[in-house]
């Protein structure tokens, strides 16, 4: 036997113990000095034998539990079985619906804001293409048979196509009830247009939460995420907030950079002190991806690595877009799945995770997630149009739509599907112990730095300062 190639441990000397934990299994332990030595024999750092009676029921264990394997082969047997059952899981049909490229901000990190004509060639979903949408759903629904349907209005600004937002909610919940599925529905949103009664609308639909971004304190926020005119949002946000918290759960994501990072130990303890403090589910923040060929609209600079939102130039157009859909300000769920870090102020993340805890709110540990969406066969998102695409971080790019939910064929799709079909980026990272849980990184990165998604995009440098605060929080939980 020898160790699993996706252990990783962190020793906390202060407690004469170190944490253990197999990526692959999710095992964590919390285990003497002696275990560990007695895993280093096993990879060969010493002598293996005599083995004790105490050292056996420890090997049993290790080996229950995915440390020990009986070989490298195994391991990547099991990393390749796991993998498999991601992608062909069918215990979620989930769909992650564009209801408009439009956006009423301006974020001056963003091209998707409202910056000159843009809002007026943005696509916008209508009717008749949303009833095609819920024909298409259905369909899958009889294909997969998915225990649980979810459903997520995203954008640009999804709240600006409300008609096309409760015509599905209530197509979707009629065909999703005649077949015993269980459906919820998440809204991602900037939160200027949320108001009680589109809460009170949505909620006989089974809605289960909205995701805010708050980019930093008040006046880090308006610099931020002002409104095409330049005036600020955030007490309009605060306001939005306060009236539908207790109807609906509400998660905060923000997005920072070295310009705006110390701003958010100041938002946290505002909304600590807030009346709906309680009723925040999620509080999550992550930095604002651009790399070195985006250009700059504002004074935080360009950083190598950083996934490109290619801002507008002059003529309100975005500058060379590679990506022109999704806004991705806001994507992900608010669970720090959706591309979230590479190792750009990965330690700034780690204290404001911290901080966001020790106010006694939940953030996401950093380690865990799994592989995202892009990985699932039945997790798909639709454009405005009705295109489909792997991941909303692709939305737009026509090149890279899998298929349209009318069923329409042609090359370049066809091409797409099977580029995604075949994803491996995980093979060029040999033995890193993250796999599991990276899958690579973020593929809309690897598209837009490296030209080749079939190539990873590291986050180990993010994952290793998460693993540090995890082990602490399990030592001092037990």
């Amino acid at each position: 036997m020898q160790p699993s190639i996706f252990n990783v441990r962190v020793p906390l000397p202060a407690r004469n113990e170190v944490f253990l934990m197999n990526t692959l299994t999710d095992a964590q332990l919390m285990v003497s000095p002696e275990v560990t030595d007695l895993l280093d024999r096993f990879a060969g750092k010493g002598p293996l034998h005599p083995i004790t009676d105490d050292e056996r029921d420890a090997i049993a264990l290790l080996a229950e539990n995915g440390f020990l394997v009986p070989n490298r082969e195994a391991d990547r047997t099991a990393l390749d079985d796991y993998f498999a059952s991601v992608k062909n899981d069918t215990h979620e049909l989930s769909v992650t619906l564009l209801t408009t490229l439009q956006c009423n901000f301006a974020c001056d990190y963003c091209f998707q804001g409202d910056h000159g004509d843009y809002n007026k060639f943005a696509d916008k979903m209508t009717l008749e293409t949303a009833a095609q949408v819920a024909a298409w759903i259905e369909g899958e629904l009889d294909r997969v048979h998915p225990e649980t349907f979810q459903l997520t209005f995203f954008g640009g600004e999804p709240l600006l196509n409300l008609p096309v937002m409760y015509y599905l909610a209530a197509e979707l919940w009629n065909r999703t009830q005649t077949r015993g599925v269980p459906m919820s529905i998440s809204i991602i949103t900037n939160g200027l247009l949320l108001t009680a009664e589109v809460v009170d609308r949505l909620l006989p639909y089974g809605l289960k939460g909205v995701k805010i971004t708050l980019d930093g304190d008040r006046d880090t926020h308006n610099r931020m995420r002002p409104l095409r005119g330049g005036q600020g949002t955030f007490d309009r946000l605060i306001d939005n907030i306060r009236n539908v918290a207790g109807r609906t759960s509400i998660a905060i994501g923000g997005n920072f950079d070295e310009t705006s990072a110390d701003s958010f130990a100041d938002l946290i303890d505002f909304l600590s002190r807030q009346d709906f403090a309680d009723q925040l589910v999620n509080v999550n923040f992550k930095p604002i991806v651009r790399n070195d060929k985006t250009p700059k609209v504002s004074a935080a600079p360009a950083v190598k690595g950083m996934l490109p939102l290619i801002p507008v130039g002059a003529t309100g157009k975005p500058l060379g877009a590679p990506l022109n859909g999704t806004c991705m300000s806001n994507i992900g769920d608010g669970g720090g799945v959706g591309c979230d870090s590479c190792d750009f102020l990965d330690d700034k993340m780690n204290l404001l995770r911290q901080e966001t805890r020790r106010h006694g709110f939940y953030t996401p540990d950093g380690v865990h997630g799994g592989p995202c969406h892009v990985h699932h066969t039945h997790a798909h998102t639709i454009g405005p149009d009705g295109s489909l695409y792997a991941c909303p971080g692709f939305t737009g790019v026509k090149a890279l739509s899998t298929g349209h939910i009318d069923g329409r064929r042609d090359a370049k799709r066809e091409s797409a599907l099977e580029q995604f079909e075949r994803l491996h980026p995980w093979d060029e990272c040999q033995d890193c112990a993250f796999i599991p849980t990276c899958a690579g990184g973020c593929l809309v990165a690897s598209h837009t730095q490296l030209g080749d998604m079939n190539k990873p995009t590291c986050h180990k440098r993010s994952f290793e300062s998460a693993l540090i605060s995890l082990a602490h929080d399990v030592a001092s939980s037990s």
